[in-house]
Parts: structure tokens; C-alpha cells; sequence
């Protein structure tokens, strides 16, 4: 069984926003194959959909991006899962914008939620995939960049890059991390 989990802000507000790209990723997993993000609990939006004869959970956290470790931490301590099969889906400003990095474990850089989760799972031996959304430009508010909208030439590339981390973490579930990583990090 493996755990998904998009980071994101709940609401309107923040939808289509540079730090919701994760649950960007999460929806369109779950309209590929024709479920509903709309259960609630473990402090998020969730269903399941099987991948390649495995049981996925694909879970939005519900909590804000600061709390996300708690939403993880309680469906994890729930279905017993090992931190290996929790895959986190995340945005970064510290890789190029448009590029897709998946790792198989590592530190939260100066991403909040993935700050959360780490503390809170007290382990960062879980694979995450890593959106490259962009840089805030010198003496802008970080908060302000991550919190804002795509520009609309940037939109049709982040669409793609969406699809994009579906189908890596596919491949991640199915094939295993090694080949996901070979086929994706380029």
C-alpha cells in the first residue's frame, strides 16, 4: 500500500497557486482514474484508486501547508505505513522553473509542509516529487511568490508538468523508485 500526498493550502484562495501545484498533481491523478478527492478524514480530502494492483491512498492534506505533517502522520500511524511508500508531491523555488525531481529521501530545504512531515514522521526516508515552480525575484516576499498564481505563459507548462509528475509517480509505484528516478530526473 503506498500513501500520496499533494501539499497545498485549503480553499478557493489558494487554488491554482504555486504552493497548491501538489494538489494540482493529486486531482489529476484521481479524474485519471475516475475517483473523487471528496472522503474526509485524517484532517484531509482523500480516496483510494489502485495502481498496478497496489492500494493507493491519494490524500490532500486539509490542515494548511505548515501542518501537513499531522494529516500525514495520522493516516500513516492508521494503515501502518512505512515511510517508504509515502510519496510527497511538492513544489520548489530552488530547482529550475518547469523541472520534475524525484528523491528518494533528503531534507525539507525551506519548504514548510515538508518541514512538518519530517518533524512529525521524525524520518525524511520518504520519496518526494519536487516541482521546480519558479524563483521569487530579488527583494520579493517569498511568502507572497509561493502564495501567487502562475503567470499565464507559465500555466500551459505547469499543466504539462502536472501530468508529467502523475505519470512519474506511476512509474514510482509500479516500477519502483530506482527506475522512476532514471526515467524522470533528467
Amino acid at each position: 500500500m503506498y500513501i500520496v500526498v499533494g501539499l497545498g493550502n485549503p480553499g478557493s484562495k489558494y487554488s491554482g497557486t504555486r504552493h497548491n501545484v501538489g494538489f494540482d498533481v493529486l486531482d489529476y491523478m484521481a479524474e485519471r482514474h475516475g475517483a473523487n478527492l471528496n472522503k474526509i478524514k485524517y484532517k484531509s480530502l482523500y480516496n483510494e484508486i489502485k495502481l498496478g494492483g497496489e492500494k493507493v491512498v491519494l490524500l490532500k492534506p486539509q490542515t494548511y501547508m505548515n501542518k501537513s505533517g499531522e494529516a500525514v502522520l495520522e493516516i500513516a500511524q492508521f494503515y501502518k505505513v512505512p515511510a517508504e511508500n509515502i510519496v510527497v508531491v511538492q513544489d520548489d523555488i530552488d530547482i529550475k522553473f518547469g523541472s520534475l525531481r524525484i528523491r528518494q529521501k533528503g531534507s525539507a530545504g525551506s519548504h514548510n509542509g515538508m518541514k512538518s512531515i519530517i518533524g512529525l514522521l521524525g524520518n525524511d526516508g520518504f520519496p518526494r516529487v519536487k516541482i521546480g515552480v519558479g524563483k521569487a525575484e530579488p527583494g520579493e516576499d517569498l511568502a507572497e511568490f509561493v502564495l501567487g498564481r502562475f503567470k499565464p505563459d507559465e500555466r500551459p507548462v505547469i499543466d504539462e508538468l502536472v501530468k508529467k509528475a502523475a505519470d512519474s509517480i506511476e512509474c514510482l509505484i509500479a516500477e519502483g523508485i530506482d527506475v522512476a528516478m532514471n526515467k524522470y530526473n533528467r
